[in-house]
């Protein structure tokens, strides 16, 4: 099994613009090193979106890493290295962080639901406030809304570590992520999608994505959580696209 590529890392500019606070530890370049050592075709470096409170890539960092990016695919041929984002799923119409102004600096998008990013009604903070003590079980139909609506009002290549913070009906996520071409992520990080969560959906028509969701070096490329939970389930490996069997 050859894992051809990690589209979910994060870097030191994972930082809110306060180049003091690491939430993240490497460099892009030592995620590149490391990718190159363990011999992975594509990497993708996919910092927290705008309106993460705490950890988000501000526009002045996302234009520095842009150039970053391109001096780095000139200076190691051997691997290609895109440059995406993390957007946060911010609300149960779908609204994600990606300002129009900000598309071009962009190769992919991947949307997630996250604690920390910035509400945009007194109806969103309350399902923060829910979701944080109580994990979603109280605002499953506002999460399962938040996850359908960003997949058919925005192009997505996957969504990250789904019903992770916050419960969903990953049927009807599942069914909307079939309809739209949206990929979903089995998150080596988080254990979302959980094997339970992937014997539910695991025969129907999806895209599945491995990913590390790193946050050093060292764990770019570690999928065995993933592939685990992925044999656990009994998935065709033939469906998770950055995996060539």
């Amino acid at each position: 099994m050859k894992i051809i590529a990690d589209y979910h890392t994060h870097t030191i500019y994972s930082c809110g613009g306060n180049e003091k606070r690491r939430h993240a530890k490497g460099t892009i370049e030592e995620n590149v090193k490391m990718a190159i050592e363990k011999g992975i075709d594509i990497i993708g470096i996919s910092e927290h979106g705008f309106n993460h409170l705490y950890y988000g890539l501000s526009k002045k960092n996302a234009k520095k890493q842009r150039k970053e990016i391109d001096r780095l695919n000139e200076k190691y041929p051997e691997i290609k290295i895109l440059m995406g984002m993390e957007c946060n799923i911010l609300d149960d119409t779908g609204k994600i962080d990606m300002p129009d102004d900000m598309v071009e600096y962009f190769d992919y998008i991947l949307a997630g639901y996250h604690f920390g990013s910035k509400p945009t009604s007194a109806g969103s903070l309350f399902n923060h406030i829910v979701n944080f003590i109580f994990r979603g079980y109280f605002s499953k139909k506002y999460n399962t809304n938040a996850l359908v609506n960003a997949m058919k009002n925005n192009k997505i290549l996957y969504i990250t570590h789904p019903g992770d913070k916050g419960s969903v009906d990953i049927k009807k996520v599942a069914d909307t992520a079939e309809k739209t071409g949206t990929g979903l992520e089995i998150n080596s990080h988080h254990n979302r999608l959980s094997v339970e969560m992937l014997k539910e959906i695991k025969d129907m028509d999806i895209k599945f994505y491995i990913g590390s969701d790193a946050h050093e070096p060292k764990n770019i490329a570690n999928f065995d959580e993933s592939i685990k939970m992925a044999e656990q389930a009994g998935l065709d490996f033939d469906k998770i696209v950055n995996v060539d069997k």
